[in-house]
């Protein structure tokens, strides 16, 4: 499972590093969301959301789905700037069309090949499907989609000041601290791209990026076999404090494509008894189960979502979830008609950081 970025262009072109303050707000809200992905960062969490004014908590709550279980791609900028202000000004250029598809995408689960060419605001059929996958995402995900779809300029606008707000009320404290660990991340990359290449700068990225043999292509380890090219355009490298262990990418067509990387990886965790390993790695001994574990760790599914994430039929879906369940590594809980399936993320953390970090990349 892997994303290919294509980079065959003028050395030049290629690669570029540098800090935004936008992709990291995006990273602080997705901890904010999934504080379970992020055990170093429980306690900031648990702070920030004590001080949060109630307007603001549930304006983080009915967006939340633009950064929790993926980030929407206008909110990790290909050209970063050096304020908030500036990206936040760029996203607001984007047309309503590309915007509402790229908002729809994470509001409709981890799929992000629904819509085709045409958005659901052009196309009645893409419209239908949008809502249709909201209302099983859920009631929040549902209402999201409908005033979006009704009036892009609203929400948008909604977006942004919520946004803005975030910088008072935590983002510019932490950024504050944060910029500095990135410049020295930063300082680092740029040295060993000048001084050794591409294949010195992206292995310090991470050990999931490597440079193809033949140095026209940069392979990710990511959640699907995908395919993008940077053609005239280069990849954007994105260091990030608060986004350890998540490894983002952004691939869509169309879209420039940018990787966020975490800092620094995450620390090895205490080992956890031979027995317990044992059982569990049986249940995911199976390629198919380790690509459900890998949907499930974004996010809760239904079986039914899963099947069409990954082009199996729901019998089989079931199959592979009921041996997960077995071993104590899922949760199921109904909300009204639908079943979600949750991964229980303790459980695969005394696993050990490798496997954590290696589904939640």
């Amino acid at each position: 499972m892997t994303l290919r970025i294509d980079i065959s262009g003028p050395p030049s072109e290629r690669l570029r590093f540098a800090a935004s303050p936008l992709a990291e707000l995006t990273a602080m809200l997705h901890v904010l969301a999934e504080p379970g992905h992020h055990p170093q960062l429980a306690g900031w969490a648990g702070d920030v959301w004590a001080g949060l004014r109630p307007e603001l908590a549930e304006r983080l709550r009915e967006a939340e789905f633009l950064w929790r279980s993926s980030q929407a791609d206008f909110l990790i900028p290909g050209r970063p700037r050096l304020t908030l202000a500036e990206e936040l000004d760029d996203v607001d250029r984007i047309d309503d069309e590309t915007y509402v598809t790229a908002a729809l995408v994470t509001t409709c689960g981890s799929n992000r090949v629904h819509f085709a060419t045409r958005s659901p605001l052009a196309d009645v059929t893409a419209r239908e499907r949008a809502l249709d996958l909201a209302q099983a995402r859920g009631a929040r995900q549902e209402a999201f989609a409908e005033r979006l779809l009704a009036d892009p300029a609203v929400v948008r606008a909604r977006l942004r000041h919520t946004l803005e707000q975030c910088a008072e009320a935590f983002f510019d404290a932490a950024w504050t601290g944060a910029a500095v660990r990135l410049a020295t991340d930063l300082r680092l990359k740029n040295d060993l791209l000048k001084r050794q290449g591409i294949g010195a700068a992206l292995a310090s990225v991470s050990g999931a990026v490597t440079l193809a043999p033949d140095g026209d292509c940069i392979i990710v380890d990511k959640l699907q076999d995908k395919a993008t090219a940077a053609h005239g355009t280069g990849v954007t490298f994105i260091p990030s404090v608060f986004g350890s262990p998540h490894l983002v990418a952004v691939h869509t067509p169309g879209w420039q494509p940018v990787v966020q990387y975490p800092v620094a990886e995450p620390s090895p965790s205490e080992p956890v008894s031979l027995e317990t390993v044992t059982l569990r790695l049986e249940a995911l001994a199976h390629p198919v189960r380790l690509r459900l574990l890998r949907t499930l760790a974004r996010g809760p599914h239904t079986t039914r979502e899963l099947a069409h994430a990954w082009e199996l039929s729901p019998p089989e879906v079931s199959r592979h979830l009921a041996a997960l369940r077995r071993a104590g590594l899922l949760t199921a809980r109904r909300q009204g008609r639908y079943v979600r399936y949750t991964l229980n993320l303790p459980d695969l953390t005394a696993l050990g950081a490798d496997l954590l970090a290696a589904v939640l990349r």
